[in-house]
Formats: C-alpha cells, sequence, structure tokens
C-alpha cells in the first residue's frame, strides 16, 4: 500500500541569517509515525548571507528532496506552494516618545480630517435646521444635539475599528485588519513573483 504524506506549507515566516531550515520550521506535516521525524527534522535549506532578506522555499524542491530518501511515497501539498523566508532582523519595539509623537500626529490629521469633512457638507448649519424644526426655536450652537454627535461619532469609530487600545470586543476582524491582511498576501505574492523573475535573469533563462 502506497504510503501518503500531507504537508502545509506556512505562507511566511521569519528566521536568522545563516539558519538551517528544516521541514518543520516550513511546513505541517502528516505522515505515518515511522517517517514523521525524519521528515520534520529533514534539512530543507541552508540560508547565506548572498540570500540577503527574502529565500522562497518551493514546493517542488520539497518533493524532489522527499523522493529522494522515500522514492515510493505519496506526497500531497495542502495550501500555499511555497514558503517565503525572511530574515530581517525583527524591528525594536518602539520607545515611549515616539509612538507619542506619532499618536498626537494622527489624532491631529484624523481630527483636522474629520472637521474639514463636516465644514463641507455643513454640519453646523444641519444642526441648527434640526433643532429649530424639533423645538420651532433657532439657537446658533444647539449643544443639545452637537454633544450626543460628537460622542456617537467617537463611539462609532471604535465601534467600526473593533478596538479600544488592545481590547477587542468580538472575534470578528475590523476592516482595517481584512485590509492588512490583504495587503499582506499581496505583498507575499509580489515578492514570490518577483523572485522568480530575479532567479531567471541571473540562471540566464531566455523565453
Amino acid at each position: 500500500m502506497e504510503t501518503s504524506i500531507f504537508i502545509r506549507l506556512t505562507p511566511r515566516i521569519h528566521l536568522d541569517m545563516n539558519a538551517k531550515v528544516k521541514l518543520k520550521d516550513i511546513a505541517q506535516v502528516i505522515a505515518p509515525e515511522q517517517l514523521l521525524p525524519s521528515l520534520l527534522h529533514m534539512d530543507i535549506y541552508q540560508i547565506k548571507p548572498e540570500d540577503q532578506q527574502i529565500v522562497i522555499i518551493e514546493a517542488m524542491t520539497i518533493v524532489k528532496m522527499i523522493l529522494h530518501q522515500w522514492p515510493e511515497v505519496d506526497i500531497q501539498f495542502v495550501g500555499p506552494s511555497e514558503t517565503i523566508i525572511d530574515t530581517a532582523p525583527p524591528v525594536k519595539k518602539s520607545v515611549f516618545p515616539l509612538f507619542l509623537f506619532v499618536w498626537c500626529l494622527l489624532f491631529t490629521g484624523a481630527a483636522l480630517t474629520i472637521m474639514n469633512f463636516h465644514e463641507d457638507v455643513s454640519m453646523q448649519a444641519v444642526h441648527v435646521k434640526l433643532y429649530e424644526i424639533i423645538t420651532g426655536k433657532k439657537k446658533e450652537h444647539p449643544l443639545i444635539l452637537q454633544i450626543p454627535y460628537s460622542i456617537g461619532l467617537g463611539v462609532g469609530m471604535i465601534l467600526f475599528f473593533n478596538h479600544l487600545f488592545k481590547k477587542k470586543f468580538n472575534e470578528e476582524p475590523s476592516p482595517l485588519e481584512v485590509e492588512i491582511f490583504k495587503y499582506q498576501q499581496d505583498l507575499n505574492q509580489y515578492v514570490v513573483l518577483n523572485e522568480y523573475k530575479e532567479s531567471r535573469k541571473n540562471s540566464g533563462y531566455r523565453s
């Protein structure tokens, strides 16, 4: 009976420069118990300084290496067909003054954006008109409408982004998290295609 091996590559991981890449570092593996330890500790690649920051391990490379040792096995891949290894040193945590500066910058920019939007749509005039319709009196600064509206605007943004500092209200991803996820997928795809292009160029390939 043919032995089956199921492999799911991790889309992107971080390893140190000069690290020895083993299959367990880049993939989840399901295999018979007698093969699993050898598979997990199989050496796949040795990261070298000339690899620079990005290394791509393809599924076909892993297939060749496994079949070289166990030619009778049936290998099936689930999920992505390559793993991106990032060897860049981890970014140091930002210091508090830098965090405070960025926070103030973003807060000021967001506040100006909201104020300019309200000025463009004449929100002040809308509140005055609404107050006049409801009470029959005209008031230049209807705070009874403006204060709840301002509070509601802030609460609405918190609920929309599903975050208050580090607290998350539910398991549903926020629109920002979805956009970051889509951006990371596009970035991974670009890195893979660009590395393929560079490798073909360096090998002198001609279509």
